[in-house]
């Protein structure tokens, strides 16, 4: 489980420049997997959803263009059988050395063991903001 969330932490971070390793991203996720941006705005909030080859198609450019590193600064875990929910805290820089991120939210992965090995079958994501901050259970 560790291992498939620092990967795909791992797969969209990079340099400005560099192109990402998109056969490992797609190797990630399981079949009809989605990525989900929670949006607010002026007051209604939204869901973005996209497959993983729309995530790559949309989000590929600017990460290799601007650069982009996020980690994980905290998690939590909830666990029944085959499936987990985390809440995983994150960071975001255009550079690695950078300071300060210039974003925080909090990635919710749904994870999937199928016997042999974790899936991602849905990361659904939020953006901190003024009118939500992280909450300290969640690392804030």
């Amino acid at each position: 489980m560790n291992a498939i969330v620092g990967a795909v932490y791992d797969v969209i971070s990079g340099p400005k420049g560099q192109e990402r390793d998109w056969n490992r991203m797609r190797s990630l996720f399981a079949p009809g997997a989605r990525l989900i941006s929670a949006r607010t705005k002026d007051g209604v909030t939204s869901a973005r959803v996209l497959s993983v080859e729309d995530y790559i198609q949309l989000a590929g450019p600017m990460l290799k263009k601007d650069g982009f590193f996020e980690r994980e600064a905290h998690r939590t875990e909830d666990r029944y059988g085959n499936i987990v929910q985390l809440f995983s805290t994150y960071e975001s820089r255009h550079d690695a050395s950078d300071a300060k991120p210039f974003q925080r939210g909090i990635n919710s992965f749904q994870l999937m063991f199928d016997g042999k090995r974790w899936w991602v079958v849905t990361i659904y994501w939020q953006g901190e903001t003024p009118e939500f901050p992280i909450p300290k259970q969640y690392g804030g």
